[in-house]
């Protein structure tokens, strides 16, 4: 395996601790994730409730599947959120199905717009969390305070050329979220919706 493409040692040990069964690993693992993994299903699923219930499934599963997380296959958190958007959208598509069934309002091609819409916009989240911090800040700027590149150089005290670059980089990134696979998962690691 070359230098790049060893995973995380974080990644490895915190896998490997969970397959000998460490409970203080789940909870650690818990704690660094719990947030993540419920915010996507919430913005999937846009339930508190229903967000609820997917973060103990995606921490169930995790608990007793530890070895379905490849570390070769890239980060942990990746693998998390993906799961994470993977069982909400499964639960999106079985909610509303149900629902298209009892009311009979409503079509199979709204219901698949419907998990789109919501898939896309999880993803969204999940790369503007996962972006660096001065790309992140950038674009935060340039969305919720309306700066333009010249007053996010001066806000963040950088170079106009450099403020240009962080918010060009960033929404290229942001551009990805209508991609079908999860941001940064390998083809076939569970993204697609």
């Amino acid at each position: 395996m070359a230098k790049k493409d060893v995973p995380p040692r974080w990644d490895r040990k915190m896998q490997q601790r969970l397959a000998r069964g460490e409970a203080a690993a789940l909870g650690e693992l818990y704690d660094r994730f719990a947030s993540l993994v419920h915010g996507l299903a919430h913005r999937v699923l846009g339930d508190e409730r229903a967000a609820d219930g997917i973060t103990r499934e995606v921490f169930v599963h995790v608990w007793e599947h530890p070895d379905t997380y490849d570390p070769r296959q890239g980060p942990l958190r990746t693998w998390v959120a993906t799961l994470t958007h993977r069982l909400a959208v499964q639960r999106l598509r079985a909610t509303e199905t149900a629902a298209l069934a009892r009311e009979g309002s409503g079509t199979q091609e709204e219901l698949e717009h419907k998990v789109r819409r919501a898939s896309v916009a999880a993803r969204a989240d999940y790369i503007v969390q996962s972006m660096p911090v001065p790309l992140r800040s950038a674009l935060e700027r340039a969305y919720f305070q309306r700066r333009d590149y010249r007053q996010t150089a001066t806000d963040l005290g950088i170079t106009e050329d450099e403020a240009r670059r962080r918010l060009r980089l960033g929404l290229q990134l942001l551009s990805t979220a209508h991609e079908s696979e999860a941001p940064g998962a390998p083809p076939g690691y569970g993204g697609a919706v």
